[in-house]
């Protein structure tokens, strides 16, 4: 897959995975490489550009006696999931198409 096609697909796919709840990097990386292979050198950036992004926050929250971070989806973040998915079928037409012609 493109490289840039695929950085996008991970950002949505990321956000997806948040629509269900707050989560940590292991556990994202765990949802997210169900559909996508992801490494922690590949989701920590795209975690701090979403963030950046307001497409997410993060807070600290104490689990067996350390300090873990979790990310949460916020509207902007939701807003970048149907955007998505309404270029996704403006996608599947094109798809269609060069199909259709090859």
């Amino acid at each position: 897959m493109d490289s840039q096609r695929k950085k996008g697909i991970l950002d949505v796919c990321v956000l997806a995975a948040l629509k269900q709840g707050p989560s940590y990097g292991y556990e994202l990386i765990r949802s997210v490489s169900v559909c996508v292979p992801v490494s922690e050198s590949t989701l920590y950036p795209i975690l701090k550009r979403l963030e950046a992004g307001g497409c997410l926050t993060t807070y600290r929250q104490e689990h067996n006696g350390r300090l873990r971070k979790y990310y949460q989806l916020t509207e902007a973040g939701e807003e970048k999931i149907r955007q998505f998915l309404d270029e996704w079928s403006e996608m599947e037409r094109v798809y269609a198409f060069v199909k259709q012609m090859s």
